[in-house]
């Protein structure tokens, strides 16, 4: 199998242990987009002196929705490549990764466009409305926004809790302090 496909490419002692290995490496990859995304929305208001709301807030939309996509198209090539290197495994190695598998059945992560239609997902919108009529109607859009982006923080977070679990399974020796 290629790179792109699956987390079992060689060389690897142990495919269960290259597998948590890779999915952690790309659940850090995610939440570095997402704080990558919070960062520049962070530093976007040193830019409020020398621009108008009506530039920088649409910006901070923009970065927001940029980040939190580029995590949930890494969220979806997770599960891709899991269930890819899953079908190579044996019984018994399945049966260590399936916390992992299961995390990907109880937080499913509809497409970005579903995630993006205000139709489909009425409480954000609702929210982001609600947000719009207290702060500034300019800010409905990045309280959209930033549900996706928490969306995305969540999940990510207990997909990681549930990686930590597993290597603590594999590995009782070296979690142990």
């Amino acid at each position: 199998m290629t790179k792109e496909n699956s987390y079992l490419t060689p060389p690897f002692d142990n495919a269960v242990s290259a597998i948590v290995n890779g999915i952690d490496r790309d659940v850090e990859r995610g939440e570095d987009a997402l704080m990558l995304g919070l960062g520049l929305v962070m530093l976007s208001s040193t830019f409020a002196p020398i621009a108008p709301p009506t530039v920088i807030l649409p910006i901070v939309a923009v970065i927001f929705a940029c980040s939190a996509g580029y995590a949930r198209i890494n969220y979806h090539h997770m599960e891709q490549k899991l269930s890819a290197s899953m079908a190579d495994l044996d019984h018994q190695d399945i049966a260590k990764l399936k916390a992992i598998a299961n995390v990907f059945k109880q937080h499913p992560m509809p497409s970005l466009i579903d995630s993006l239609n205000p139709a489909k997902n009425l409480i954000r919108t609702w929210k982001s409305v609600l947000g719009g009529i207290i702060i500034n109607p300019f800010w409905m859009p990045i309280f959209y926004m930033m549900g996706i982006q928490i969306k995305e923080e969540a999940n990510l977070g207990v997909l990681a809790q549930v990686i930590t679990e597993v290597e603590h399974k594999l590995y009782p020796v070296l979690s142990k302090d």
